[in-house]
């Protein structure tokens, strides 16, 4: 509803009930009627002034009604500023946040681990214990990334007291886990303190030595058998393997691998200008969850089937 058309419809509604209670207080003074002991013309003053309470409801009430803006204002303003405050307060934290990202003062952002750990109880174990160590050092790696040259070590780790009991639930079931402490919030150089959290999962077997975990081909012809563009296929299958183990549960974030091999290998496709390979991506021992993934690469000739360690 325009603004217009709200004053007009106001000032239709406000005369129409105004004549009606004209008409009712001219009636009542000429029925020369009393209320409460009133004299008749005391009577006819109440009755108007009652009257134009009642108008005034009335126009308020169908505004509020038809007015979802006016609502608004008159029942939710409060919380809107309260929203708004909250806004405002968030928009100079990120601005704070920005500036230091731009000047290089984040030492810890958030959602950084701070330490993983595989975990496995028994009874003989002190639960309390246990967690306790895996604090010390999320707390110690967090100290250094924190401190300044008049830093003195101290513990600045906080982590919610029942985030701590969800834990302790977590691990009485014996069970392997693989427990990662987390930064909360970004952090910069100098802070008193760095808010974490635990983050718990199910350790699982990522990989068995021996087992392939990805194949990349490749057909070498005079247009692509530059160094770029076997590049390219190399770095492909790296990122092919790296998410294959981390859809197996993996929780590294990179391979671990000879970075000779991958260069020798690289030249002797160069070097081969024509031909059909595959290159496997073979695990080189068992890992499980938090592990880094140790990855060996074989080049196989598919033409004359024959499996070459590069």
């Amino acid at each position: 509803m325009s603004a217009w058309l709200k004053i007009l419809l106001l000032l239709i509604l406000g005369g129409i009930l105004s004549t009606l209670g004209d008409r009712l207080g001219t009636r009542v003074g000429k029925a020369r009627l009393s209320i409460f002991k009133l004299r008749p013309k005391s009577t006819a003053v109440l009755i108007t002034v009652f009257t134009g309470s009642i108008i005034s409801a009335i126009s308020f009430a169908t505004m509020v009604a038809f007015d979802r803006d006016l609502r608004v204002g008159l029942f939710q303003l409060e919380d809107i500023r309260e929203k708004i405050i909250e806004s405002e307060k968030e928009l100079k934290k990120l601005e704070k946040n920005l500036y230091a990202f731009r000047s290089g003062n984040v030492v810890i952002s958030s959602g950084q681990t701070l330490v993983t750990k595989t975990i496995k109880l028994n009874k003989t174990n002190d639960i309390k214990k246990a967690i306790e160590s895996l604090l010390q050092q999320a707390n110690f790696y967090a100290f250094n990334l924190v401190r300044t040259n008049q830093s003195k070590y101290r513990r600045i780790l906080l982590v919610r007291k029942d985030d701590i009991e969800k834990l302790e639930n977590k691990l009485a079931d014996n069970r392997s886990w693989v427990v990662r402490i987390k930064s909360a919030g970004n952090i910069l150089r100098g802070e008193n303190y760095v808010y974490a959290f635990p983050e718990v999962t199910l350790n699982k077997i990522i990989t068995m030595k021996g087992e392939v975990i990805a194949i990349e081909k490749i057909s070498l012809s005079k247009s692509d058998s530059d160094s770029e563009s076997i590049s390219k296929k190399i770095n492909l299958l790296m990122a092919s393997t790296l998410a294959e183990v981390r859809r197996r549960g993996s929780l590294s974030s990179e391979l671990q691998i000879n970075a000779t091999q991958i260069n020798n290998l690289g030249k002797y496709l160069v070097s081969k200008k024509k031909g059909d390979y595959q290159i496997i991506a073979r695990a080189l021992d068992n890992s499980q969850s938090a592990d880094k993934v140790s990855v060996s690469l074989e080049l196989q000739s598919l033409e004359k089937s024959i499996l070459k360690k590069s």
